[in-house]
């Protein structure tokens, strides 16, 4: 036993477990599928929990039951129900689990996208949709491809029941976590009832200042005797976008020790591309729900969900590319000014400035299809599950696929950002941006990609419940097929050597960006306007049919990969009592994975496929202790090992080179999973039913941990390039506490017995040594805040209900970099968001919601606070609307 775990053993009455909002004691979690349905679910506790749909319920009632289910789960979870998340802020489903203890999400451009768990990034969490596996939509708009972040905006938040999030799993859980096992259930009529609800609303962002028009619909019906029950739901949702950006990628070493470039000297560090830009969507979301039930007895249930959505973001960008790292620069001596290793500010010739436009419209399609079958005769429990998804992530045509088109001029820059990171440096040249005059044509370029991930999963579980030290044995086994095809052209139009000037090319083609306030709040100088191609010009009159034709490259062929994984599985758990107060469960789990990653090796400039096998076996045990020290005392002891398996893009043999600068990125199919040793140590007090004070401490020591490499390579046609791959790196420790209190204070006088808190803290550490290249990486990992918190304030009584929250977290590493190139940081960052609904009649609510109303800007710099890299600013969020039940 290490030296921490008998830590945890020795101090166990002196620790916390952590309560997020609502947890619920519903034993079948991520992947348990009816191997647990004999625990206690929340209409157990909550009688009239048909009142979910619509918030005309109590919140202090609805925590009241979280409270009660939380303290009777077999395991560590945290869950929100429907009430909370129709109660809180929330564009989605990711938002929704903000307010779980050790939940921290990521908003790019303002939206809550992918989730955090206990310091761990989005590729170690476990994403289940009513206890199945799910396919996974990727991020195409630049190509940035993952494989295991579930994109939870494809998730309406109005279709979701509960959410759990498992801590601690059980040997019947699906694996795959190293994070959290999050599943997402949706609404089911036997529960639900007869009736309609209809939810109106509009979303108002300050960037744009358009109202964008969102509407629900969710009808249910159930039989008079309770046998059968059918659901249908339908959603229309649509929000603009604005997200005004400073960017820059990073800071490199040595740039301009050479004569000819200035002769600075050595272990000096300046700036690489850095771009003004102001990024736009018009995102449109269209979602339907399907539920049917049959329950001709108490002991057979058949229940069958569907699920589709299609969203659509139209993207387009507005950029100045700024690259004082070109090839042929060279800075002038006596303008530089040094701090520490950094050049703060200098004057640089012949820089290139490249005026952007980049349009695409990326379709995102996910459709599920489940079917459960559970049948429990005296004593026995027997579940069968099969679900099939499939996530489809892609440009609906070539004049829809990432089109760039650039112009561009050279010219000095003189650039300071001894003003920090939280400034926009000055960046000034004698060449104006907004003269057409000056600008001469650049390559055009055009990316589609086309990502697709099938996902069938099938799962049998028997269970045998008895009297004794033995209490029920459970075993299953689980089968899942999964494959993913991605793949991305890239058609580039050269102009030729000759520059052509813009006015002769395209009179017509190109505009000042149409906006005059490019981060208006943020102070500096720099270019705030500048012209920008018009995309439909430069595409009718460089993408020529010839080039549309025009075969695949090699660098097309590298680009594209299949990945298939064929993973069995089986457990057996066993679940324990010694007399009434201690209850837990032990089991394990096997699993055997194949996994066959396919794709074409360029060997010299011959075209090669190629394909690599590989095979994992992982024995994941699993122990869970409960133990009732007093009628208001519980506390909990968890050991498990768990696994993650690579991003599929990692494991892919693929190499995709940028058309803008020489590096590369490409995958290792060599690589295993991560897998880790987690022990997990809590103690949880209820004072009173709508009240409690929890925490933990949680301890994962993982193996295999896989880090990124940088190595030059050759690239037939580009040259010398700088490849970022990943290696299986070696180890590193994640430990932390958890800790949280929520209560109604009922003990104060009419009508103040409404009000109500929540709080949680989290705090990570982790112990890791590994490198970027020869840079060297240490006690930090990608997504790692070391704190976050949240707290929400709150009224509910009678007709009135508010909410007022803050979640926050702790500064990030983004990027670990390179030999040559910084890590990149992101700084913490916080969010104001509030809630004011009114029920005007019993049926009917209105509600006001907003979110970031400090108006808060995301920042991140470059190792160091004096080397600038991002600001974000997407504004203010409002959401208004009105819910009605017939």
């Amino acid at each position: 036993m290490s030296r921490y775990s008998r830590l945890l053993w020795a101090t166990l009455p002196f620790t916390m477990f952590a309560l997020g909002l609502a947890p619920s004691a519903r034993a079948q979690t991520a992947g348990a599928a009816a191997a647990d349905d004999t625990a206690s679910s929340p209409a157990d506790v909550q009688s009239d929990s048909d009142e979910d749909i619509v918030v005309t319920g109590s919140y202090a009632r609805s925590l009241a039951a979280a409270t009660e289910t939380k303290r009777q789960a077999a395991y560590g979870v945290d869950s929100i129900n429907s009430t909370d998340i129709g109660k809180f802020p929330t564009q989605n489903v990711a938002e929704a689990l903000q307010l779980v203890t050790g939940v921290a999400i990521t908003r790019p451009r303002g939206e809550g996208l992918y989730v955090s768990v206990r310091g761990l990034g989005p590729q170690f969490q476990s994403t289940m949709l009513n206890g199945r596996s799910v396919a996974i939509n990727d991020l195409i708009e630049n190509g940035g491809a993952n494989g295991r972040q579930f994109r939870f905006e494809m998730l309406p938040a109005e279709f979701v029941s509960q959410i759990d999030v498992v801590k601690t799993p059980t040997a019947d859980m699906t694996e795959g976590a190293l994070g959290g096992n999050i599943d997402v259930k949706t609404f089911h009529p036997l529960d639900v009832g007869t009736k309609t609800t209809l939810n109106l609303r509009g979303t108002y962002t300050t960037m744009t200042e358009k109202v964008k028009p969102n509407a629900t619909a969710i009808t249910s019906y159930k039989s008079e005797d309770g046998t059968f029950g059918l659901l249908a739901g339908a959603q229309y949702w649509s929000k603009a976008v604005r997200n005004d950006r400073w960017y820059n990628n990073g800071w490199i070493l040595n740039r301009f020790t050479a004569p000819a470039a200035g002769g600075l000297p050595t272990g000096l560090y300046t700036p690489i591309r850095t771009r003004p830009t102001i990024e736009t969507e018009n995102r449109e979301r269209y979602s339907g729900l399907i539920s049917a039930q049959w329950r001709p007895s108490d002991e057979l249930e058949t229940t069958l969900d569907v699920l589709g959505t299609r969203l659509d973001v139209a993207y387009d960008e507005f950029g100045l590319d700024i690259y004082p790292d070109d090839p042929g620069v060279s800075v002038v001596p006596g303008s530089v000014k040094v701090e520490g290793n950094t050049v703060v500010a200098a004057t640089i010739n012949n820089v290139r400035f490249m005026g952007t436009r980049e349009y695409s419209l990326n379709r995102h399609d996910l459709l599920s299809v489940g079917l459960k079958q559970s049948w429990k005769p005296e004593g026995w429990d027997v579940t069968a599950n099969v679900n099939w998804s499939y996530a489809h992530s892609f440009h609906p045509s070539y004049a829809e696929g990432t089109v760039r088109s650039r112009i561009q001029f050279n010219a000095p820059l003189t650039y300071d950002a001894s003003g920090g990171y939280k400034v926009i440096p000055t960046f000034t040249t004698p060449v104006d941006p907004t003269n057409p005059a000056n600008f001469r044509l650049y390559p055009f370029n055009i990316a589609p990609k086309n990502s697709k991930d099938w996902d069938w999963y099938a799962r049998l579980d028997v269970g045998h419940s008895m009297d004794g030290f033995l209490s029920r044995i459970a075993a299953g086994g689980e089968y899942h097929w999964r494959k993913r095809d991605y793949a991305r052209r890239d058609f580039t139009v050269d102009p030729g050597t000759v520059p052509v000037p813009l006015n002769s090319f395209a009179p017509n083609g190109y505009e000042t960006i149409p906006y005059d306030d490019f981060l208006s709040g943020v102070p500096g100088n720099a270019p705030r306007t500048w012209i920008v191609p018009i995309t439909s010009v430069f595409y009718d009159k460089l993408f020529t049919p010839a080039v549309a034709n025009a075969p695949l490259s090699n660098g097309d062929k590298r680009a594209s990969y299949v990945v298939t994984e064929k993973t069995a599985s089986g457990y057996v758990r066993a679940d324990y009592a010694i007399g009434a107060s201690i209850t837990g469960n032990i089991g394990v789990r096997y699993v055997h994975t194949d996994q066959v990653s396919s794709g074409t090796l360029i060997l010299g400039s011959t075209p090669t496929p190629a394909s690599f096998p590989k095979t994992f076996n992982n024995w994941l045990p699993s122990f869970n202790l409960r133990a009732e020290l007093s009628p208001t005392l519980v506390a909990r002891l968890a050991a498990s090992r768990v696994l993650t398996r690579p991003n599929v893009t990692q494991s892919s043999p693929q190499i995709s080179v940028s058309t803008d600068a020489a590096t590369g990125s490409g995958g290792n199919p060599d690589l295993v999973p991560f897998v880790a040793t987690q022990f997990d140590g809590s103690l949880e007090w209820y004072f009173s039913r709508k009240g409690s004070l929890t925490g933990a401490l949680f301890y994962k020591a993982m193996d295999d941990y896989i880090t990124a490499q940088n190595v030059y390579v050759e690239i037939p046609g580009r040259g010398q390039i700088l490849l970022s791959t990943q290696v299986n790196g070696g180890d590193a420790k994640v430990y932390g506490a958890e800790a949280a209190y929520n209560q109604v204070f009922t003990f104060l006088p009419k009508p103040f017995d409404g009000l109500g808190i929540q709080a949680s803290y989290t705090h990570t550490s982790v112990e890791s040594n590994y490198t970027a290249g020869s840079r060297s990486i240490k006690d930090q990992l990608i997504g790692l805040s070391k704190n976050s918190f949240n707290l929400v304030g709150f009224y509910d009584n009678g007709p009135l209900s508010a909410r007022l929250s803050y979640t926050w977290r702790d500064k990030y590493l983004a990027g670990t970099g390179s030999t040559t190139n910084t890590p990149s940081y992101v700084d913490a960052f916080g969010s104001l968001d509030g809630n004011l609904s009114v029920r005007v009649t019993d049926k009917t609510t209105v509600s006001l919601e907003g979110i970031n109303l400090a108006g808060a800007r995301q920042y991140s710099y470059s190792d160091d606070p004096i080397r600038y890299n991002e600001i974000h600013y997407w504004g203010r969020t409002i959401l208004f609307g009105v819910r009605t039940e017939f």
